[in-house]
């Protein structure tokens, strides 16, 4: 006999309230209940990255994760990355540059870099590999995926430094 339990959450900043079944993975979920397919089933075993997700965040191997653990959580999907219909910098880097030839690995390579830069804007070539370790792509050989990292990280300090003259303040984020 199955149990089902409430999962109340945020997905891409919209309140998510449904009865699923305990035992599924949050790759499950999104996937079958929420019809978000941009998070791609891989290995299932946590070994290629493809199923990456953001809960509040941070990496999370949506395949290996219950759905249950995203209880109160806020969880981003590759879909939720864009803003007013605008692509995020890593989506257009990676379309710029050819980080992604198949595609398929590229939701969760993008997700986890974006959650690298966010934490670090200023990462550096190793970091970045260090960060994207986990994940596996086998249509490119790498150099691609992290020069487009670089290339969205200067956009997005770029984007920064325009936003905080707009607003009136110094680089380092005060007015004073």
């Amino acid at each position: 006999m199955l149990s089902a339990f409430r999962l109340t959450c945020i997905v891409n900043g919209e309140p998510v309230d449904l009865l699923v079944d305990s035992s599924k993975t949050m790759l499950e979920v999104l996937r079958e209940d929420l019809n978000l397919t941009g998070t791609k089933h891989g290995c299932e075993l946590g070994e290629c990255g493809a199923c990456a997700v953001l809960v509040n965040g941070e990496p999370v191997l949506s395949c290996l994760a219950l759905a249950v653990e995203a209880t109160d959580s806020s969880v981003t999907t590759i879909e939720g990355i864009t803003e007013g219909g605008q692509l995020h910098p890593l989506q257009d880097a990676f379309a710029d540059l050819g980080g992604s030839q198949c595609g398929y690995c590229t939701p969760g390579i993008i997700l986890t870099a974006k959650a690298l830069l966010d934490r670090d804007p200023d990462a550096s070539a190793d970091q970045i590999k260090e960060a994207l370790s986990g994940n596996l792509c086998r249509c490119t050989g790498y150099l691609q995926i992290i020069e487009s990292v670089q290339k969205a990280a200067e956009t997005m300090r770029a984007c920064g430094a325009a936003a905080r003259g707009a607003a009136g303040l110094k680089p380092g984020g005060s007015d004073t």
